[in-house]
C-alpha cells in the first residue's frame, strides 16, 4: 500500500469523515492540536521517520497530499503515483 493510501485510510477512518487528498482537515475543523500529535505518532511509527521541531510547519500536515510529499521527503521516496 501506497503512502497516500496508508495516511488516507488512516486518516478517514480517525476522523470518520471521507476526505479528499487535498482537502485542509484543519480549515475544515475535522481535527485539533490533540489529533495532530496523534497524526505525527502514527506518522512517525508506521514510516520509520522522526519528525523534528524544525518539521512540524503545520503546512506539511494540512492535507493527505501535503502529508504524502513529507512523508517522502523524509524517505527519500516517490510519494504519487
Amino acid at each position: 500500500m501506497q503512502t497516500q493510501e496508508q495516511l488516507h485510510e488512516f486518516l478517514t477512518t480517525s476522523i470518520g469523515e471521507p476526505l479528499g487528498l487535498d482537502d485542509d482537515y484543519f480549515e475544515l475543523g475535522l481535527v485539533n492540536s490533540l489529533f495532530a500529535l496523534e497524526l505525527i505518532k502514527f506518522v512517525e511509527h508506521r514510516f520509520g521517520i522522526t519528525i523534528e521541531v524544525a518539521d512540524l510547519d503545520l503546512d506539511h500536515f494540512r492535507t493527505i497530499n501535503r502529508l504524502s510529499d513529507f512523508v517522502a521527503a523524509k524517505t527519500d521516496t516517490v510519494s504519487r503515483p
